[in-house]
């Protein structure tokens, strides 16, 4: 919970962050931009970890690590402060994720283990939702620094249960090395790619920069793949790649989070900017999608267990191109109703996803890598979720510098220059009218309504690719099956 709140939580509090602490816009960035990296370049090898010396202790490490970073970071007196203990939340954020995944898949028999893991996804749900309303409370009515002080007590609890609740589970023929120089090339690779990612909307596509860290980490993935096939104890055996269902909720996880997580990007501004609501207020209306996925969850795990991950996933990701297509078709007046219904559907589809394909990555892996594959899972929503948002921000951007200024014209208002409509420009991409101080009511009006028009259609255009995305995942959905190694958590021996 604490994890997946910090990912929604934190973007309420950075108004208030760079008003206390005079940050910039690149700094506040880096807020959220550093916890993303460190968790992304970190799962795997904190699986890893997990896997070498129990999730026991990798997940209790993890749970007091996170709570001791929050509390470093509210009170942080500088914004550099805040940005490095953001980077160590991330950090152990990925001892937490994916020691959790270990120790589900340890403890529970394979008729068990889809609704504990439905479970996982219900309070993953619940936290999404929490996040930007409590985010929003909390800084409205306390300080922005208790967005993280929150944390503690959270996390004094969670290790009070671990210490005394959770068991340590040991794989017979658990890894007893470390594969150092493979963990320095995937690094590499994933800051790279991630990294790439997070720029390409600053520097361009297009730009030797972005094509330099591309490149960068097209090269350490390929050094990679090729030092693992020579050492002995390889950080993630490629012969797991083998098991054509784990491949398959691998590329599943990354399409469903580039549709997920970069279509929700954009709903966010469209809640707020075109439809004015707070961020309380937002979060209320995304409650039908979040409270689906809590509800649907545990009901997806009961299904996967009786008739298997195939059919649920199939059906999920149409639902979710659904609520996709459906989205395409908002309008700045779309009414509350009508809204509720595509989020309702798009919370509906990606329950059974989230759980099963969960499964199928940690259940078709061998015990002994059962904490690689959930570093791997969560790795793969990492990946999809910010190519999600830089493609879909590019499709974005690239719809509404081309209409905009056409539009503007049409509408006839006053004409811009170059730097102007520039300036402009930038602004309707987040879904704010460039109305400039003092303007009539009438002329602020005119102004709203183009902005915002330019806005959705741009908006529908990106809703129409993460729409096509989901299809896609609903083929590759088609290719998984029950975790092949699953029964063998009910086994698992513990110390």
């Amino acid at each position: 919970m604490m994890v997946t709140l910090d990912g929604t939580i934190v973007a309420v509090a950075n108004p208030a962050i760079t008003a206390d602490l005079g940050a910039t816009l690149a700094e506040v960035q880096w807020i959220t931009n550093g916890y993303l990296l460190a968790l992304a370049v970190s799962l795997i090898t904190a699986g890893k970890l997990g896997d070498r010396f129990g999730h026991r202790q990798t997940f209790l490490i993890g749970i007091a690590g996170f709570a001791a970073s929050s509390a470093a970071i509210g009170l942080s007196s500088s914004v550099e402060l805040v940005i490095g203990f953001r980077v160590a939340q991330g950090v152990f954020g990925a001892l937490l994720m994916p020691a959790a995944l270990g120790l589900l898949r340890a403890t529970f028999p394979a008729e068990k283990l889809n609704m504990a893991i439905g479970i996982w996804g219900m309070v993953i749900g619940a936290s999404t939702a929490a996040g930007p309303i409590v985010g929003g409370l909390l800084v409205e009515h306390v300080n922005w620094q208790s967005v993280f002080f929150i944390n503690v007590p959270v996390g004094v609890i969670a290790l009070g249960f671990g210490l005394f609740i959770l068991l340590d589970h040991r794989a017979e023929n658990a890894p007893r090395s470390f594969d150092v120089l493979g963990i320095l090339l995937l690094s590499g690779a994933m800051f790279s790619l991630i990294w790439s990612l997070i720029k390409a909307s600053e520097w361009g596509w297009g730009d030797e920069k972005t094509l330099l860290f591309l490149a960068g980490s097209v090269l350490c993935f390929a050094l990679f793949a090729f030092w693992e096939t020579r050492v002995a104890e390889p950080l993630i055996p490629l012969g797991m790649f083998r098991s054509v269902p784990l491949s398959a909720g691998t590329v599943l996880m990354v399409l469903m989070a580039f549709a997920f997580m970069g279509g929700l990007f954009f709903v966010t501004f469209y809640l707020q900017n075109v439809h004015d609501m707070s961020p309380v207020d937002s979060g209320l209306h995304l409650l039908p999608l979040t409270g689906m996925m809590i509800i649907g969850s545990p009901l997806a795990g009961l299904a996967i267990t009786r008739i298997g991950p195939r059919v649920p996933l199939v059906a999920g990701m149409v639902a979710t191109a659904a609520a996709c297509f459906g989205m395409s078709q908002l309008t700045p007046h779309t009414g509350t109703v009508t809204m509720s219904v595509w989020f309702a559907l798009m919370g509906l589809g990606l329950a059974p996803v989230m759980v099963g394909a969960t499964e199928v990555i940690v259940g078709n892996a061998p015990l002994e890598l059962s904490g690689v594959a959930g570093g791997l899972q969560q790795a793969a929503m990492q990946v999809g979720g910010s190519l999600g948002t830089a493609v879909l921000g590019a499709v974005m951007a690239d719809k509404v510098s081309s209409s905009f200024v056409g539009n503007w014209n049409a509408a006839h208002l006053p004409p811009l220059t170059p730097a102007q409509a520039e300036q402009a420009t930038s602004a309707v991409t987040v879904g704010v009218a460039p109305v400039p101080e003092g303007a009539r009511e009438d002329l602020a009006q005119a102004i709203t309504s183009v902005a915002h028009d330019t806005f959705v259609s741009g908006m529908n255009t990106a809703f129409v690719v993460a729409g096509a995305v989901a299809v896609l995942a609903a083929v590759v959905a088609g290719f998984t099956r029950r975790g092949e190694n699953a029964a063998a958590g009910a086994g698992a021996a513990h110390i």
